[in-house]
């Protein structure tokens, strides 16, 4: 199994036929996604490798069956996309723009929830589930570094994850699924909405988590644990250790209030949840490797 996401999974994607669009949509079907239409304003009655275009999310609708939907549009029209997904049905949306106005994303969310959907994003790289299907933009070499195996991954960072993703394939790992929140300061789907996803995939034996300093999501997870809502092994690593204390960061998540989202504090949680800490990306794959040890003994 996996989550979210499986090579049965109907995806269309909208702003396919922008250079990005037409760029990826082509390595998501080299990954096996079965991208079934697109969507662009103007441009119906085109074929995008040999995907036909329509006018609009609904008039794809109309024709196609479609689960979820990838966009590639500019963060100024994020919302309206997304709504226009939500309201032809499909409950599963993944966002990749960055610098989303906060409004508009506080109305998506809002109006994700109350349609049922799950959208993923901003400012993410996507989602995968290893050897089957992919939606989003993780580079040609990800055969390399996303192996399939049984270790769920939950991540805010694009760079970090290929790091810490390469150091579970060195200790011997795979992973099931891989699911990019975003490091956007309001994310649409945070942390603890997806663990009970990994907690009832038979096929995920444990979730490495890669966080940072700002917001409480990583708390949140060690709430969860806590109250018994994910009871499978937790491995994290976060970065922002060495971020200077009082000074200004560029990425629009690391913002720390009220005195929580500091990495002493999500430390301090997660270990008195029961969770596994790594201070470096290299010892990820040793403190799993240390868990199914503990478990087998």
């Amino acid at each position: 199994m996996s989550i979210i996401l499986d090579e049965q999974t109907r995806v269309l994607v909208q702003g396919i036929t922008g250079n990005e669009g037409r760029f990826w949509t082509q390595h998501m079907m080299d990954c096996g996604t079965n991208v079934v239409a697109g969507v662009t304003p103007g441009k119906e009655g085109q074929m995008v490798r040999d995907v036909p275009v329509f006018h609009t999310v609904k008039r794809a609708t109309a024709t196609m069956d479609v689960d979820a939907s990838l966009l590639f549009v500019p963060p100024q029209l994020a919302k309206d996309a997304v709504l226009e997904a939500l309201n032809a049905g499909i409950k599963k949306i993944v966002v990749l723009c960055d610098g989303i106005p906060l409004h508009d994303t506080l109305q998506m969310r809002k109006s994700a929830q109350m349609a049922g959907a799950m959208v993923i994003g901003g400012n993410t790289s996507g989602i995968i589930s290893m050897g089957k299907a992919m939606m989003g933009f993780f580079p040609y070499w990800l055969d390399r570094v996303y192996k399939p195996g049984r270790i769920g991954i939950m991540t805010r960072s694009g760079s970090l994850t290929n790091e810490v993703t390469s150091e579970l394939v060195k200790a011997g790992f795979g992973a099931s699924s891989l699911v990019g929140i975003g490091g956007d300061s309001v994310p649409l789907t945070r942390f603890a909405e997806v663990l009970p996803l990994f907690e009832n995939d038979p096929d995920t034996d444990a979730v490495v988590i890669i966080g940072e300093l700002g917001g409480t999501m990583e708390e949140e997870v060690a709430e969860a644990m806590e109250n018994g809502i994910f009871t499978k092994p937790v491995i994290s690593f976060l970065g922002g250790r060495t971020a200077p204390k009082g000074k200004k960061m560029g990425h629009a998540g690391a913002i720390i209030t009220a005195g929580k989202g500091t990495v002493e504090d999500k430390i301090a949680a997660l270990n008195e949840a029961g969770a596994y800490v790594a201070k470096k990306p290299s010892m990820v794959g040793e403190l799993l490797k240390d868990v199914f040890v503990k478990q087998n003994n």
